[in-house]
Parts: C-alpha cells; sequence; structure tokens
C-alpha cells in the first residue's frame, strides 16, 4: 500500500464510528484530504427499492454508478464472489493524503484500538495485534506500553495519526 492509512479499530460498541467521524472532521479542517473505508460485517444496502439504480442492480448489472452535480456513487454487486481485500479497495479510491479505516481488524495497516467501559464484547485487540500503535478509551487503562488516549480527545489523537503516519507538514 502506497496511501497513508491508518485504521481505527475495536469492538461492537466501542466508538469506532464516533472517533472516524470526527477525526475526518479535524484532519480536513487542517486542510488534509481524508477518504475512509468502513467495513461492514452485515448486509448493507445504500440503495432504495423503486430506484432506477435499484432496479438496474436487480435486473443483474454487476455495477451501477449513480452520478449527479453533487457526487457519485459506484455500487458493484459481488454476485457470489469473494469479499474484495482491503488492498483492492485502496486501488480503488482517489488519489488523497490519508484514508481512515474503520473495522479491519485482522488487516496489516497502523491502527488504534477504541474502547468504551460500555459495550466491551471480547478481550483487548492490542495484546495480539502489534499494527494497533494506540488506544482511545473512555476509562481508565493500565498496563499497556502503547499510548492511551481519551477517546474524546481527538485533537491529540490526530496529532498522533499525522506524526505516526508522517502526514504533519514540515
Amino acid at each position: 500500500m502506497t496511501q497513508r492509512v491508518f485504521g481505527i479499530t475495536g469492538w461492537k460498541n466501542s466508538g469506532k464510528t464516533t472517533l472516524t467521524e470526527k477525526l475526518v472532521a479535524t484532519l480536513t479542517a487542517r486542510g488534509w484530504r481524508v477518504s475512509t473505508v468502513k467495513h461492514a460485517h452485515h448486509a448493507f444496502d445504500i440503495d432504495k427499492e423503486g430506484t432506477d439504480s435499484f432496479r438496474h442492480r436487480q435486473a443483474g448489472a454487476g455495477e451501477v454508478a449513480i452520478v449527479s452535480g453533487t457526487r457519485w456513487a459506484l455500487m458493484h454487486e459481488l454476485r457470489g464472489d469473494d469479499e474484495p481485500r482491503l488492498e483492492d479497495i485502496l486501488a480503488r479510491l482517489s488519489p488523497c493524503d490519508i484514508v481512515l479505516v474503520e473495522g479491519y481488524k485482522r488487516e496489516h495497516h497502523l491502527k488504534i484500538e477504541a474502547r468504551r467501559r460500555e459495550g466491551r464484547n471480547g478481550a483487548p485487540l492490542s495484546s495480539d495485534d502489534p499494527q494497533i500503535v494506540a488506544i482511545a478509551a473512555d476509562h481508565p487503562v493500565s498496563g499497556e506500553t502503547i499510548p492511551v488516549f481519551d477517546l474524546d480527545d481527538v485533537v491529540t489523537i490526530a496529532d498522533f495519526i499525522e506524526k505516526v503516519t508522517g502526514l504533519r507538514k514540515a
């Protein structure tokens, strides 16, 4: 991967999406072009039944692009194929300064682990993943050898991400 990629990982309800959203807002306010990739463990649909594009997909189109003067989207139907690898998705993105990746616990890019006292679904991920380089938690965390940030301290977390990815301007 030649892009700057940084992940936000954690168990369900750990605060990943909120942290990602705040990081996007903070980094774009600093002038960076930010893209995101969100991994979903469930079926999802960004289209609505009855729309023309939905009808195209229902008819069997493998890819459907929806284009307007304000945005465009490309939907790709897997139709039984394997889920694409993260690197394949990253290769499809337009150039940007950094890609924030939400989810993808098992991929090999630098990550921060989000933790909430409520919603703990499993053991800490950092003990088994050397790519987790920091923790963002809403409760005290002890016994870690990597930096621990307050989950709501987005400015400091963004500073850390700029530093570890080499994004920070000289």
